[in-house]
């Protein structure tokens, strides 16, 4: 059996436990908990990254700086003990699972703009979200002062925003990617997949099934992309209960600008949706130009 990590809820008790780590590359794994199988990849990634002498560091953080009014702060999933129990499972040495008060002793007057590419498409959608997102991301960076931080590429314009923000204030922090982890049935893991009914969840796989059908189009260029991921969603929209589009958006994944017509190389094909009370994000990779397809994400 795996001994349990190490549990801190302080700042001052996290960086007398830093201060004992193994001289290896500390990787760390920021999380919101409500750990699930996605979060286990992710883990399990940090740990190769970390190697025999490093050690994996988790942190679970339920964020009120990224949350907008009337969005799920208040129901959001929180289940500490489970999600040690996971991190002890995967040979996570050290959780930081600090209170609102802990991080944010005042409401902070600095906080940290994410620049033109945090305004688009989330950015967009949920006003302020990505302040919150880098400004706690830098905070937590302070404080477990990684070598490595382990993201996911479901939430792709969190992780260029994190990219970028390590390198223009040089923090000396690598960012790691991770692909997308999906259930058999092609829904891309997330903790709010709890919220979703039988029903509901039916609805939602129209989301990795129209960014299949957009991948399916790339040979015919960009607006044959939207077209055929749309499609599936004006589909979903009139299921019951129904799929209501936020956006649909085929970007340069660098500036998460619009791939327009003659757009040719990597693009993101990128989804948000609500079924119900919960919403969604899901994302694909496309490769467009020459006779080169898109990959069906699931």
């Amino acid at each position: 059996m795996s001994p349990p990590a190490v549990l801190a809820t302080t700042k001052a008790e996290f960086a007398a436990l830093r201060a004992g780590l193994s001289a290896g590359p500390v990787v760390l794994v920021p999380t919101m908990g409500a750990l699930h199988r996605g979060h286990r990849v992710l883990l399990r990634r940090a740990r190769e990254i970390a190697g025999g002498s490093g050690t994996v560091v988790v942190t679970v953080f339920v964020n009120p700086l990224q949350f907008g009014a009337g969005e799920d702060f208040g129901r959001y999933p929180r289940t500490l003990g489970a999600d040690l129990a996971i991190c002890a499972e995967e040979r996570v040495a050290a959780v930081f699972a600090p209170s609102p008060q802990e991080m944010y002793p005042s409401p902070p007057m600095i906080r940290v703009d994410p620049g033109p590419v945090g305004q688009l498409l989330e950015g967009h959608s949920r006003p302020g979200f990505f302040t919150g997102v880098l400004t706690i991301v830098l905070k937590l960076f302070e404080v477990v002062r990684p070598d490595v931080a382990v993201f996911g590429q479901k939430d792709a314009q969190q992780l260029a925003l994190v990219r970028q923000m390590a390198a223009d204030l040089d923090l000396g922090v690598e960012v790691a990617g991770v692909p997308i982890v999906r259930d058999p049935d092609g829904l891309a893991v997330s903790s709010r997949n709890a919220y979703l009914s039988p029903a509901e969840r039916s609805t939602a796989l129209a989301l990795s099934r129209g960014l299949s059908a957009g991948a399916e189009a790339a040979p015919s260029g960009p607006p044959a992309v939207l077209a055929a991921a749309r499609a599936v969603l004006d589909r979903a929209a009139a299921a019951e209960p129904p799929l209501v589009l936020d956006y649909l958006e085929l970007v340069d994944p660098v500036t998460f600008t619009q791939a327009g017509d003659g757009y040719e190389g990597q693009a993101l094909l990128l989804v948000a949706a609500r079924c119900g009370a919960t919403r969604l994000i899901d994302n694909t990779p496309v490769e467009l130009g020459g006779d080169r397809g898109g990959t069906p994400c699931c």
